[in-house]
């Protein structure tokens, strides 16, 4: 049968549907892109905050409205926090992350998936994954849950605790994938840095990143976000392996001491500061984007101010800025001083003008250096293709080149020209 599957929000969600869509293919099904008639529907919702959630409800109403007559099915986070108000929405099923993980076995269980007489023939997007990805880079999954307590967040009720897929089992995947082609993996866990401590390893992230570097051909290996306290000295050694990419997300959330405390995180400035610092000592050129959170309960102006100040010598090279939302059974909802939307919205638009400026200025760094760009998709560009890939880096890049060139899930060397807004534009200049 024809299933369209969707994700929305982290990096996680995306793993987890790429999962669902490798067991779908094995098992004979089709999975097909939003502009194709589906027998069944699966949303992998978000709800870390109350924007996310409204996006997740309108997506599934869009879902029902252009699949009338499908099985709509919602998983994920809002799926776990308010299953009773999904069925307003038109969802026939609702399954909660701790069963997200069986779901095509659900799925088979209640005769939701219909087994094909014959081999399903391949969509025109047969090599799409959820989200809009394609077969060059896989989100993986290697831990879930979170025993963190910061106030603003709902993840460790929509998660549950911490708990991590075991090394054997990681190693075989990323072996499983190469074998489909992929070029890089991204691992994913909601708190990836605690990856392993539920079996009381403490180093277990760097142990499994030395293993696939050892034991997988894998040649680009990326992490997704990691909390800045859970990394030791010895973790920014592995960046010196040219195959784990110069890229560390490392959420800040706000630049005051004082916000921070609130927040329930576990650094403050000069600790943040330290680790920014070891990162670059091994690997000067590295990437550190991050999570900024403006108007949380109790943020004076001063406050952002000194957010502001901290966010630009920290020199990021990407920033992901978000209001905040109060989230029905965080304490941060109950908190006195809560910001004014209007005085939200006016730090949120100073934060990101902030962030584009320093998102291009680490960009200008890279003009007239070659980087190395794994390419993803074209389009027609006059007489050519304009190709577009991320660098190791995890900066865009784009390059032109003659019609009929073959570029998609190649990595190759780009010499960058110029850099303009949220793009380098380069010339390939040849295979790695």
């Amino acid at each position: 049968m024809k299933v369209r599957l969707e994700s929305l929000g982290c990096r996680l969600n995306s793993g987890e549907m790429e999962e669902v869509a490798r067991e779908l293919r094995g098992r004979g099904h089709q999975v097909v892109g939003p502009d194709e008639p589906a027998d069944l529907c699966v949303l992998n919702s978000c709800a870390v905050t109350a924007v996310a959630a409204r996006t997740s409800r309108h997506a599934l109403r869009r879902l029902r409205r252009a699949h009338p007559d499908a099985t709509l099915v919602a998983t994920g986070c809002l799926a776990q926090l308010e299953p009773a108000e999904l069925d307003t929405l038109g969802v026939d099923l609702v399954v909660g992350n701790r069963d997200k993980g069986r779901l095509a076995g659900i799925l088979a269980d209640l005769d939701l998936l219909i087994t094909p007489s014959a081999p399903a023939i391949p969509s025109r997007r047969a090599d799409s994954l959820p989200g809009g990805g394609s077969r060059t880079r896989a989100f993986l999954k290697v831990q879930d849950g979170c025993d963190l307590s910061c106030t603003y967040c709902v993840v460790t009720v929509a998660r549950g605790a911490s708990r991590s897929l075991q090394a054997e089992a990681v190693v075989d995947r990323v072996r499983e994938l190469r074998s489909l082609g992929f070029r890089e993996v991204v691992l994913c866990g909601v708190h990836l840095g605690s990856y392993g401590f539920d079996r009381g390893d403490r180093g277990g992230l760097e142990s499994l990143i030395r293993r696939l570097l050892d034991e997988t051909d894998l040649p680009r290996l990326r992490l997704s976000s990691l909390e800045p306290w859970d990394l030791g000295p010895r973790f920014f050694e592995l960046l010196a392996e040219p195959r784990l990419l110069p890229h560390l997300h490392l959420p800040l959330q706000s630049g005051s001491d004082s916000v921070l405390r609130r927040m329930g995180r576990r650094s403050d400035r000069a600790s943040y500061a330290r680790t920014v610092a070891a990162a670059r000592a091994v690997r000067p050129d590295v990437a550190i984007s991050t999570d900024i959170m403006v108007g949380f309960p109790g943020e004076r102006s001063s406050d952002f101010e000194e957010s502001l100040e901290f966010v630009e010598r920290m020199a990021f090279s990407r920033l992901h800025v978000f209001r905040f939302s109060a989230r029905r059974g965080t304490a941060a909802a109950g908190l006195r001083g809560q910001v004014p939307q209007a005085v939200s919205r006016q730090r949120s638009r100073c934060m990101i003008d902030l962030g584009r400026r320093l998102e291009h200025a680490y960009g200008r760094r890279f003009v007239g250096r070659t980087v190395t760009v794994l390419w993803e998709d074209s389009a027609s560009r006059d007489a050519g293709l304009r190709w577009r890939g991320l660098s190791d880096h995890y900066l865009r890049v784009s390059a032109d080149t003659p019609a009929g060139t073959e570029l998609g899930n190649q990595v190759t060397e780009a010499r960058i020209r110029a850099a303009m807004d949220g793009e380098l534009v380069g010339e390939v200049v040849g295979p790695v």
